[in-house]
């Protein structure tokens, strides 16, 4: 009877690890870091990181597919439950700025839904626009405490409705010169356009290019349920390089054309998603529609993202943890399973994030900016446990008995695949 699973392909493999790792926001953040020598960015990223990155992922989720495929698993499989629990604290402290930011990403958007402009945000007094960033996420921290799952099924559909208005986003952007005459913002396209000058500033902005490419260890569950995981699973990967990379490089030759590489607006992080699609219902003779469809798609997903990231990494931590390094009182549940004194915890941290900056940090552009700058150097870090994972899976451990059953190897050599791991 259990022959009769049905196996998913490679193509299906590679469209959920897409959604999984790429949006919109990748796009415009490191575009406004770097401007059009992104280009050339992206293919060192892609090549040199984000492609062995995946296939490692895809190796350790063949060698533990009896396990839940947590990186904490892994860690534990391959160093024990102490350092296991290290892992799965770095993956719940990571998101206390990124729970910090969400609730700013949901009044952004919510402005653009209402205001269609970016001044009523620009110009609010910090520490009030911050009060009320709390407020926001009290309430859906105590919502998310109650079990409610309807919103994040919303926010799924609206992650995949923002999923598919970026790739709309660039083809009619990258197709508006021929279509609709749109001139292009950035007048010189030469080679010299798209070469980084590699100082210290240019070697800063590297971890968002990394933020960007994350989160491929969360199909690796899937490689079991594979059809000849061994062939198909690099497959599936190389097909997930290649639309992240198409989206990647057309996505910003699309902010070229619209924002000049040159001279690039300071508040294009926090505001660059809606000016695109409010320039891009400009060029088609839609007025604000696109713009208002975004909004309120990013806001409804933003939502969703800050109850996933509020419950989610706690999660983690507490059910994959040995109890030895647990507090009692953090485990226990209310009687919708939440881990209440760990919300309680949360709570505090996040809120002391939210408001203390805004005291020190003149205007709500600069505050937005250093919060992500913020995020992208903390949230990678949970990435070194996968490769510490496979640092000891194939080099410092070589247990056979856990590689013997692994339907797929990314790279067959003990050392090879150690030296590619550190």
């Amino acid at each position: 009877m259990g022959t009769n699973v049905k196996k998913i392909n490679w193509r299906t493999l590679a469209m959920m690890g897409f959604t999984i790792v790429w949006g919109f926001g990748n796009v415009v953040n490191n575009y406004a870091n770097q401007g059009l020598t992104v280009v050339i960015s992206w293919i060192l990223i892609l090549s040199l990181y984000f492609l062995p990155y995946a296939l490692m992922v895809g190796e350790m989720g063949s060698v533990f597919d009896h396990q839940s495929g947590g990186v904490s698993s892994w860690i534990g499989s391959t160093y024990g439950p102490m350092i296991a629990y290290l892992a799965g604290w770095t993956y719940w402290v990571v998101h206390i700025p990124y729970l910090a930011q969400k609730p700013q990403n949901v009044l952004v958007a919510l402005s653009w839904v209402f205001f269609q402009d970016a001044s009523i945000i620009k110009n609010f007094n910090p520490i009030l626009l911050q009060s009320i960033v709390l407020i926001i996420f009290l309430v859906f921290l105590w919502l998310s405490s109650k079990g409610i799952n309807s919103l994040k099924r919303i926010g799924a559909l609206a992650g995949t409705s923002m999923f598919f208005m970026g790739i709309l986003y660039i083809l009619l952007t990258v197709a508006a010169p021929k279509l609709v005459d749109a001139k292009s913002a950035t007048t010189v396209w030469s080679m010299s356009t798209f070469l980084p000058k590699f100082d210290f500033r240019y070697f800063t902005t590297i971890s968002m290019l990394i933020f960007a490419v994350g989160g491929a260890e969360k199909i690796s569950p899937y490689v079991k349920d594979l059809d000849h995981p061994d062939r198909n699973f690099p497959k599936g990967m190389l097909a997930l390089a290649a639309m992240v990379g198409m989206s990647a490089l057309l996505g910003s030759f699309a902010m070229g054309i619209m924002f000049n590489s040159n001279n690039i607006p300071a508040d294009l992080k926090m505001n660059g998603q809606y000016y695109a699609f409010k320039l891009l219902g400009e060029y088609y003779g839609v007025g604000n529609l696109l713009l208002v469809l975004y909004a309120i798609a990013n806001a409804l997903g933003q939502v969703a993202g800050l109850m996933f990231s509020i419950d989610a990494p706690l999660k983690i931590l507490i059910g994959d943890a040995d109890k030895r390094y647990i507090p009692k009182s953090f485990a226990i549940t209310n009687e919708y399973g939440a881990p209440i004194n760990g919300y309680k915890l949360t709570a505090i941290l996040v809120s002391i994030l939210i408001i203390i900056p805004a005291f020190g940090i003149g205007n709500m552009n600069n505050l937005y900016n250093w919060l992500l700058d913020l995020n992208s150097i903390v949230m990678p870090l949970r990435y070194l446990w996968v490769f510490l994972a496979y640092i000891g899976l194939r080099g410092l451990l070589k247990n056979k008995n856990l590689t013997a059953h692994a339907k797929y190897k990314f790279i067959k050599n003990d050392k090879l695949a150690t030296l590619v791991g550190v």
